[in-house]
């Protein structure tokens, strides 16, 4: 099954001012991961191409680095999930685009936890770090996200694992 997911959001700032939140992640305190609410992204060094991390149980490996541009991660696991996510900054207008994207496939038990655990999971955190990213930028949310249903019911089985 081919996976294709985009999450975009235009913010009043400096495509600069964006980046430097882009190259801030994984680190301590991170500026665009949702830490507060998530596992944290971690590597096993600085981000650079090379470096293996990921978070939760997603894996992945910094396959290219552009710094206050763009970030783009392969896949190394859970096994079924293949291809790449990434990270990047445009400018748009009198201020950026930022935007997070996957384009890979399912394959295995991934054909059916993609869509059911994975897919809602996903959304919910890059919509928090689109919102954590707008606050840092700009001092406000214009509209925040929220969790859906399923995934106030995901986390809850989760947490008690």
């Amino acid at each position: 099954m081919r996976i294709g997911n985009i999450h975009e959001r235009r913010i009043a700032a400096s495509p600069d001012a964006a980046g430097r939140l882009l190259d801030g992640l994984s680190g301590r305190p991170d500026p665009l991961w949702p830490t507060e609410h998530w596992p944290p992204m971690r590597f096993d060094r600085p981000l650079a191409v090379g470096a293996d991390g990921g978070h939760g149980p997603i894996r992945y490996r910094v396959a290219e680095y552009s710094p206050g541009s763009h970030i783009v991660f392969g896949f190394t696991g859970p096994p079924g999930l293949t291809g790449t996510h990434e990270w990047r900054v445009e400018p748009a207008g009198e201020g950026c685009l930022l935007r997070h994207a996957i384009e890979g496939a399912a394959a295995g038990r991934m054909l059916a936890a993609w869509p059911m655990l994975f897919r809602p999971l996903h959304d919910a955190l890059i919509e928090e770090a689109l919102d954590k990213a707008e606050q840092a930028l700009t001092g406000t949310v214009a509209r925040p996200s929220s969790w859906s249903w399923r995934v106030r019911v995901l986390r809850r089985v989760a947490a008690r694992r």
